[in-house]
């Protein structure tokens, strides 16, 4: 049986309001809805779009708490994710969401509309093509975490915390790839904070903007 978004949601972030209850189901008919026009998210996925979309990007959340007022880029957001969850989480904080795609963004655009997630901005560019600075970055798996550095190493703002950086949404083994990357990394195994079998390999690779 498929578990409805927000009762998933609650599970794991139990402070959550009523209104955010409604947003994360409404995102869920909303990418269902839109998936049947355009292919946003894996068609095999359809029946669990709260575990494998909404809550894995929540995944995040678990790692770093933005706090309000602070700017995040989701890079390669596609159907809007992680960015759409996460700024139905933290409502005081300003998501930037970026696609190459024109058609994804539209999609983003009318579900932040429906909304009424006034926290969200969505633009039709490449990463290297965007100017403003952020204090986070956040994408999934879009690219190898070495390739992927060189698109947003200019994104970031000063930091004032060692908080401040990318977090990727990863899964399988990333030994390799971090250590051909050269990159400083935290990795964040997601089994350690959700029970699911689907979490068993997904992580969050933390990269301190302090090394950009």
């Amino acid at each position: 049986m498929t578990v409805q978004a927000a009762t998933l949601v609650r599970q794991y972030f139990p402070d959550i309001t009523t209104r955010q209850e409604n947003q994360f189901n409404q995102l869920e008919q909303l990418l269902r809805d839109w998936n049947l026009k355009i292919n946003v998210i894996s068609r095999k996925d359809m029946d669990q779009i709260g575990l494998h979309h909404i809550l894995h990007s929540l995944g995040i959340a678990k790692v770093v708490q933005f706090p309000a007022g602070s700017a995040v880029m989701d890079v390669g957001t596609g159907g809007g994710l992680p960015g759409l969850p996460l700024a139905i989480l933290f409502p005081e904080v300003k998501f930037h969401l970026v696609d190459s795609i024109g058609k994804k963004i539209t999609v983003v655009r009318e579900i932040a509309q429906a909304l009424h997630l006034y926290n969200v901005k969505a633009t039709q560019s490449r990463a290297e093509q965007v100017t403003e600075k952020y204090d986070f970055v956040v994408s999934r798996a879009v690219a190898q975490l070495g390739e992927f550095y060189t698109w947003i190493h200019n994104s970031f703002k000063q930091p004032t915390d060692d908080l401040h950086g990318l977090y990727y949404l990863k899964g399988g083994d990333l030994t390799g790839e971090i250590a051909e990357s050269g990159l400083v990394t935290q990795v964040h195994d997601l089994k350690d904070y959700f029970e699911e079998e689907f979490f068993e390999t997904k992580k969050v690779v933390f990269v301190p903007v302090t090394h950009f």
